[in-house]
């Protein structure tokens, strides 16, 4: 699957113009298909489609496990790509209750819902306690930009990454959706059973989504290189996630410390 391009392009200067070349990033619009209905519409990079699919339904809580995503078959097709999917049969009668069609563009994570209610999912357990020193924060910032190809080659990709206690980033994906590099991150480390004992780093804003992604992962705690929202940090307080933003090589916010880790 191609994940970028080049294009010709012109550079303005003030005293010049001139022709160049440009890596772009690939967007193109991901169907997704459960027990054949048709229930989501990603704008998305192509790349890792088992990883997300696996993620995104977890995240939506259409399945508790990975064993409960069956038969994943990926395909191009003329306007994008079609991934079609089945559930166990534990699961089956959930896509039922909840089925939607949409189209989710790369900064909205909740379009397509049809009442307020849904946004208010259940958290299955409570996140532990984090076992992670500071410099270990400060390790993992300093080693994310090598386990961002396409973002270095493009500069139009966010990143989620899973780092141990230590700071080492031991799985991380690309997209240029927030949310998408997530959900590919959650089905990854639920295929392969990679233990979530350290903390989620994300290039991204924290938005409500991002939070509740990251207490189905079961992440300890989740660190983002920009700022949160309200709803964010209310999601995180309620739940009991610790939450640190606005993390820089020479600073980090804690916004939220139920555990007293950085007392």
């Amino acid at each position: 699957m191609s994940t970028s391009r080049n294009e010709a392009i012109k550079v303005l200067r003030p005293d010049s113009i001139t022709a160049g070349e440009r890596v772009i990033a690939i967007e193109v619009p991901v169907a997704i298909e459960i027990d054949g209905l048709g229930y989501a519409v990603m704008m998305m990079t192509p790349a890792d489609l088992a990883e997300f699919t696996t993620g995104f339904l977890l995240t939506e809580r259409l399945a508790d496990s990975a064993d409960d995503v069956r038969d994943i078959d990926i395909f191009e097709a003329e306007a994008g790509w079609i991934v079609r999917v089945g559930l166990s049969d534990r699961c089956k009668g959930r896509i039922h209750d909840r089925i939607r069609h949409r189209t989710s563009d790369t900064s909205c994570g909740l379009c397509g819902i049809s009442g307020l209610e849904q946004i208010r999912k259940p958290v299955p357990r409570t996140p532990p306690k984090p076992d992670t020193p500071v410099d270990a924060l400060f390790a993992a910032l300093g080693g994310l930009r090598a386990h961002q190809p396409l973002n270095a080659a493009t500069g139009a990709i966010h990143a989620a990454a899973a780092c141990d206690r230590e700071g080492r980033i031991v799985a991380a994906y690309e997209d240029v959706g927030r949310h998408n590099a997530l959900d590919k991150l959650v089905g990854g480390i639920a295929i392969t059973g990679q233990p979530m004992d350290g903390f989620i780093l994300v290039t991204s804003r924290i938005s409500f989504e991002m939070v509740d992604k990251a207490l189905i992962a079961g992440a300890p705690m989740l660190v983002g290189i920009s700022a949160p929202t309200s709803l964010a940090i209310d999601h995180a307080r309620e739940h009991g996630l610790t939450l640190l933003a606005l993390a820089r090589g020479d600073a980090i916010l804690v916004v939220n410390d139920p555990w007293d880790v950085f007392a």
